[in-house]
């Protein structure tokens, strides 16, 4: 199988959501938790952005064994050299540079001509070359650039000695289709494509950043790049744990495998949610309170003879675990299911008296949680209507 590799930035793309202001301890211990659940490169931070930045990416440089530690860089030498800085200690180290490239950004912020850019590109990364090896490069912008001169500024990168391309999707612009092509694009006339890495940056402004990321993967992209929970500038990054998922649910489709540790996928998700301060959102793919809930009868009936009628992943797989929440919508199979668990030995024919008794109690409720089905057999018990 084709191995595709994680790459997660959360620390730096996922700190520049609103509110968000991660302590050096917490992003060393992020990091750590990242490399645990075997995310291939860190992306620590944006060392030039000031002294905590560059301490930040220096102490988790010091601490990571495995992954890459990568610190971001713009085609700016104070940045580069703040990078080959604070990356100094780490065991792999490497560095993220960029230069936007789409017409709207080198008319309106860099003011530089195509060919300024490109000539930037070159001396740019020649200067990297002579300190790190490990050189990522991205076009920022890259999917409302021009077809033929971001061919041009990665065929640039690529020649100077750029290891990995990087195609962010900035802002969230792009359909699957489209960005699936760009890959084709340098697949078909880059002659170097198969010698260097290939990655995604896929930005969810259209809600298409996982569809995306997949959608690159299929047309020959060899990396993903994301945050945990898909937190991010905007509406957020790829969630890198959607997308891990995604590979793995629908391995028959994309036959690929990565080195992501799947189960530890609640226990990272809840670490950078509480960190944040961003809570999960109940409706969430995969790590949302909701994801392997079922509260309609139908469901709940199909679930519990054979949990396969309702899902698509076991929940253990990630971490998490499945309930049957009751409500108004629940079925009697359900809630016979959930007293019995409870210690009582109720069959169906019982459940002919007790389940009216369960609705008008669900009907008063958003969910009857434990105490209110002990009172309501308490009640049922007192008028002996049921034998125990």
């Amino acid at each position: 199988m084709r191995k595709i590799t994680f790459y997660d930035t959360t620390l730096r793309d996922g700190e520049q959501t609103i509110g968000v202001n991660f302590s050096n301890q917490e992003k060393v211990s992020i990091a750590e938790a990242l490399e645990a659940y075997g995310v291939d490169a860190i992306e620590t931070g944006f060392p030039a952005a000031s002294e905590k930045d560059f301490r930040a990416v220096q102490a988790i440089a010091k601490t990571i064994q495995h992954s890459k530690v990568v610190g971001l860089a713009r085609m700016v030498r104070k940045d580069i050299d703040a990078v080959i800085e604070a990356t100094r200690g780490a065991v792999h180290p490497a560095i993220h540079i960029f230069i936007a490239t789409s017409p709207v950004h080198r008319e309106s912020k860099l003011h530089m001509s195509k060919k300024e850019i490109l000539d930037k590109i070159t001396a740019d990364i020649t200067y990297v070359k002579n300190y790190m090896d490990d050189i990522i490069f991205s076009p920022e912008d890259a999917t409302r650039t021009e077809p033929e001169f971001l061919i041009q500024a990665v065929q640039r990168a690529i020649d100077a000695g750029a290891k990995m391309i990087n195609i962010p999707d900035t802002v969230g612009y792009a359909t699957p289709d489209e960005f699936g092509q760009i890959f084709e694009n340098f697949s078909n006339q880059i002659k170097e494509f198969n010698e260097i890495g290939w990655s995604t940056h896929t930005h969810n402004d259209l809600g298409l950043a996982n569809a995306n990321a997949l959608a690159g993967i299929e047309h020959g992209a060899t990396e993903v790049q994301g945050t945990i929970n898909g937190i991010g500038e905007r509406a957020g990054n790829v969630d890198l744990i959607e997308t891990a998922v995604a590979l793995q649910v629908r391995q028959n489709k994309f036959q690929v495998s990565t080195n992501i540790d799947l189960v530890q996928s609640k226990k990272i998700s809840n670490q950078v949610a509480r960190m944040s301060k961003i809570a999960i959102a109940p409706n969430k793919p995969i790590m949302g309170r909701n994801a392997f809930a079922h509260e309609s009868g139908i469901h709940q009936d199909g679930y519990l003879k054979n949990p396969e009628t309702y899902e698509i992943l076991n929940p253990a797989m990630v971490g998490a675990k499945a309930s049957l929440p009751l409500g108004k919508l629940s079925g009697s199979h359900a809630v016979m299911s959930k007293l019995n668990e409870m210690g009582y030995e109720i069959g169906k024919e019982d459940m002919q008296i007790i389940f009216p008794h369960f609705k008008a109690v669900a009907e008063e409720v958003d969910i009857v949680d434990e105490g209110q089905l002990e009172s309501m057999m308490a009640s049922i018990y007192e008028k002996r209507v049921v034998n125990g």
